[in-house]
């Protein structure tokens, strides 16, 4: 669907209100007050949830004209640079935010007071409060950042320098100690980009609690192009680390990182890795130690375009990280496992918890652990996705995935898992993945809508509605248009969207609750002739009927588009009075002399 069709629909919102800025990142959802809360180019914006134009409520947060003079000296400021783009935005308490912005090149941080409720309309900083945003927010606008408040704790992985040439993971405020990984050394970190950060819990010991996070960075092996160039990561570090006593003082003494893998063979054997992690969608079950992971990547470098979404169980994370280190060793000086004495206690493990209740600091773990995840802290085997193999591939395409939710659905037949896919020529592909054999998946793509034109997705987040934002601008955007799928049960059934049934009269919004025996839907199968029999003899009535007249001996043009890529098209005319049947590759189009 193409932009300006969605906006006839009235089923995308696009934000409004018109003011002197870019770069929209939405950075925050506040369920309680029903708000959305956005920063870009020197403004926090304030939505609405229900509807984005109601009422926004607006701070323009510059950085000061002293500041930005000082930052276009040093050679800044050709692209914008030298302004104040907001990167974070976190809750502090019931009607307190923390915010925190790059400052032109000079990162700062503040509060918001939003009230108690949403009815007090209160949006406002701070008065006469600033503090450094160093170690929280980086300082160019162009290099991406992840951060989280735990417990009065910010953690966050950021770049620290004014030219982004240190960066780290930080924990900064609150009652710890201040810590980082270890500063400009290769086996930790190499040129990350940090894509996400979550606490998930290990075991019912609050003291084994971990912070995950995900990233991308420079390999430190290319065997002259054998080897890839960036590889896709996830570390953690246990949230109770406060550091070693005499080696890696004010350093984490349990980070850990190893490569997650997403990759597939092609028919002629060859496997084709995707590599450049860019968007990761923590899916939460019954089980809070146990969400789902959802990744989004594409392929490195500019000549293969091609993007893949897979999925990752904290089990297999875990195993991972339970087993054997990785080392260098050999006249090659190449990857091994490490085969000697593992110290105590195991690198990695959580001062305080579930296998070190007698260690209550990690400046009591002794020397040799300190010193071994010093020098070791990459994981020998690498994380495979769920089935070995990637749930939604997309090759030999002029585009790139660049953002990723996911929403459970209930259906008539079970439970869906819906892929909401960002790309960057800014439009959304609704997509479902569904077995179609022991061995395989079947991936369907139930709908494309245009959001923007031509710009790229920067985030995404879903909340009973889609919200999109880019550098253009924000989206508000229904989860499903059931009334484009056509007037007829067939095409409704066809269109295999769990979101939509067959109510009798037409296609609309399926909700679980509804005892209506009438509502058809088959998601597995998309099989009309078994849902709709006795429902299309009302609706062929209200079917339109179009004749066109044609010259004999001329070519006629007829058109039929289907509402649904499921759905094809068949072609019959007659000829000599027998009946054919005309099966077009377009499913669309026929171009035939009359008769």
């Amino acid at each position: 669907i193409f932009h300006t069709e969605l906006m006839d629909t009235k089923a995308a919102r696009p934000f409004s209100f018109s003011f002197n800025t870019s770069d929209y990142r939405i950075l925050l959802m506040d369920q309680d007050q029903g708000r959305l809360y956005l920063g870009s180019r020197e403004y926090l914006v304030a939505l609405d949830m229900h509807n984005v134009n109601k009422e926004p409520l607006i701070i323009h947060w510059p950085a000061s004209a002293k500041r930005k003079g000082e930052c276009q000296m040093t050679g800044k400021g050709r692209q914008g640079e030298c302004a104040n783009f907001v990167r974070l935005i976190e809750p502090w308490n019931r009607t307190h935010l923390y915010t925190c912005g790059t400052g032109a090149y000079q990162p700062i941080c503040t509060f918001i007071n939003r009230g108690w409720r949403a009815e007090d309309y209160l949006f406002r900083l701070v008065s006469g409060y600033m503090d450094s945003g160093k170690g929280k927010c980086s300082y160019d606008p162009k290099q991406e950042n992840v951060a989280v408040l735990i417990n009065g704790n910010l953690y966050a992985g950021v770049h620290i320098d004014f030219m982004s040439t240190d960066a780290a993971l930080f924990r900064t405020m609150g009652g710890r100690t201040a810590i980082r990984t270890e500063q400009y050394d290769s086996r930790w970190l190499n040129e990350p980009v940090f894509i996400q950060i979550q606490q998930i819990p290990d075991s019912a010991e609050k003291n084994d609690d971990k912070l995950y996070f995900f990233f991308r960075e420079k390999s430190l092996d290319t065997n002259g192009g054998a080897s890839p160039t960036v590889l896709a990561r996830v570390g953690r570090v246990c949230l109770n680390d406060e550091g070693g006593q005499k080696s890696l003082v004010n350093r984490w003494t349990t980070f850990l990182k190893a490569r997650l893998v997403c990759s597939v063979i092609g028919d002629d054997g060859v496997e084709t890795s995707f590599d450049e992690l860019r968007d990761v969608f923590i899916q939460p079950t019954q089980d809070e130690r146990n969400p789902m992971v959802y990744a989004l990547f594409t392929t490195a470098g500019s000549v293969f375009k091609g993007s893949a979404v897979c999925v990752y169980s904290m089990a297999d994370v875990r195993n991972v990280f339970n087993g054997p280190f990785a080392h260098k060793h050999g006249h090659n000086y190449q990857w091994t496992e490490y085969t000697g004495k593992i110290p105590y206690p195991r690198p990695g493990t959580c001062p305080g918890g579930t296998f070190t209740p007698g260690i209550q600091s990690s400046k009591n773990f002794s020397d040799e652990a300190v010193n071994f995840i010093r020098s070791h802290p990459l994981m020998f085997h690498s994380v495979y996705p769920i089935h070995r193999r990637p749930l939604v591939v997309k090759t030999g395409v002029d585009y790139r995935y660049t953002a990723l939710v996911v929403d459970q659905v209930d259906a008539v037949d079970g439970r869906y898992e819906v892929l909401f896919l960002g790309t960057d020529r800014g439009t959304v592909q609704k997509v479902i993945v569904l077995p179609k054999d022991p061995t395989s998946m079947e991936e369907l793509t139930l709908e494309e809508v245009e959001v923007f034109r031509l710009s790229p997705f920067l985030f995404m987040l879903l909340q009973q509605q889609l919200y999109v934002s880019s550098d253009a601008g924000l989206t508000q955007v229904s989860l499903h248009r059931c009334g484009v799928y056509g007037r007829a049960c067939s095409d409704c059934c066809l269109a295999r969207d769990p979101y939509c049934a067959w109510d009798g009269e037409s296609c609309s919004a399926f909700t679980p609750s509804t005892k209506r025996r009438s509502r058809r839907q088959d998601v597995k199968h998309g099989d009309p002739l078994r849902q709709c029999r006795g429902f299309n003899a009302k609706v062929e009535k209200r079917l339109r009927e179009t004749v066109q007249f044609g010259v004999e001996g001329s070519s006629t043009f007829l058109e039929c588009q289907p509402r649904s890529p499921q759905a094809t098209v068949k072609w019959l005319f007659q000829r000599e009075g027998k009946r054919k049947v005309v099966r077009k590759k377009d499913n669309s189009k026929n171009k035939n002399p009359p008769r």
